[in-house]
């Protein structure tokens, strides 16, 4: 079967797409965060609230989709210990030697961690709580921050490996074979009526916690698109329709979030419920009908082998562990030094990606790193005096 090209092109654009988000939380006025600027801007809650709603929901979706890949010709069994080798073990690593730098720039920044990153460690590795508000998880001894996405991802592989023998009987193939069968306004609408359906009922419940426990609305939405994504698998046909309605999404998204921004920002606080039931509505609406917008362009433009796609392939995964530490450090490391609000935001973004690349290029030539950074090993070649003499020699790296 041909490969998706697209789907490797999109995983990394989308990973593109959170490190920038990510650069911006710096700045973006009254939106909390590890650290902030002087240089906050209003102006950037906008764009970043459009981003906001679905660049997770898309990145789960992407999961989904890898996993219908790679569970063909490979048993629940042998899939599940693979994948929890890959999300557990960088988890794991990353929380200890990558992450801990995040908790004690905003610790020490909120004046409740003594300065000193040793003495940090030390402490921290005894997984006893902080003092209340030092950093996020402060209550728990120890935080993942932005890992937590290795976490959720785990679980959701593990649900879903249970639910094979239902999801390929009878009953789940014909349900999804109702979802690829959709077309034109259906195939924009009707997968966002369960996404509305879970804001209705559990939002109202359940705030966005990133503790897996206590988060069942955020479950109950990023597990949906995640099983949209294993069941739209390779469907030709619905892949082709998603491109033939590329330009009617992407026209459809924009006013269905301006419809959303108006409600929410122009009705009071304390609207009925039935008038927060219609904005949680129209923004499911929104969610999707962008979702479709993103695969369908990405299916047209990106299906086909782009030259730098097999490094990115690559490098999404180093970079995703380590972008959002690399963004702390060199804020905290700048913010004293007061550059302006051009230098700045370019010396972080910059800085992080010099560091994303360096690192990763470090990462890749050492066979101990790569799995903690969830790179498979790499395949020692062959000799050349043992190679069979009708094979080329392979061109270096």
């Amino acid at each position: 079967m041909q490969r998706r090209y697209d789907i490797d092109a999109l995983r990394a654009l989308a990973f593109c797409l959170l490190i920038l988000y990510h650069c911006a939380m710096l700045y973006v006025a009254d939106w909390g965060w590890h650290l902030k600027s002087p240089h906050q801007s209003e102006a950037l809650q906008w764009p970043m609230l459009v981003l906001n709603r679905w660049r997770m929901d898309l990145i789960f979706l992407i999961s989904g989709l890898s996993v219908h890949f790679l569970l063909r010709g490979t048993g629940a069994g042998r899939f599940l210990a693979q994948r929890s080798w890959r999300l557990l073990l960088p988890l794991t690593f990353g929380c200890l030697f990558v992450v801990p730098i995040q908790p004690y720039a905003q610790g020490v920044a909120n004046g409740l961690v003594e300065p000193g990153f040793g003495a940090f460690l030390l402490r921290y590795y005894q997984f006893k709580p902080w003092p209340q508000g030092a950093f996020d998880g402060w209550e728990y001894g120890f935080t993942w921050n932005h890992l937590w996405y290795l976490a959720y991802l785990w679980v959701y592989t593990v649900a879903l490996a249970a639910l094979l023998p239902l999801l390929r009987s009878r009953a789940g193939l014909r349900l999804q074979a109702v979802l690829t069968s959709l077309r034109g306004g259906a195939l924009l609408s009707v997968p966002a009526l369960p996404l509305a359906l879970f804001s209705i009922l559990l939002q109202p419940h359940f705030k966005e916690t990133g503790d897996l426990i206590h988060d069942w609305y955020r479950h109950a939405i990023y597990f949906s698109v995640f099983l949209y994504g294993y069941w739209i698998g390779n469907d030709a046909g619905l892949w082709a329709e998603l491109a033939r309605l590329r330009r009617r999404a992407l026209t459809l998204a924009p006013l269905l979030f301006a419809v959303y921004a108006a409600l929410f920002t122009l009705l009071p606080e304390d609207m009925p419920d039935s008038v927060q039931y219609l904005i949680w509505t129209v923004r499911s609406f929104y969610i999707w009908t962008a979702l479709c917008a993103i695969l369908g362009w990405s299916h047209h433009l990106l299906n086909r082998p782009l030259r730098w796609l097999p490094w990115a392939t690559e490098a999404v995964y180093p970079w995703y562990v380590l972008h959002q530490s690399l963004i702390v450090l060199i804020a905290y490391w700048i913010l004293p030094l007061k550059f302006g609000p051009l230098a700045e935001p370019a010396i972080v973004l910059g800085g992080t990606v010099a560091g994303c690349f360096v690192l990763h290029e470090i990462i890749r030539r050492v066979p101990v790193l790569r799995p903690c950074f969830g790179l498979k090993a790499r395949k020692e070649r062959a000799p050349a005096s043992l190679r069979p003499a009708s094979a080329p020699a392979p061109k270096p790296a």
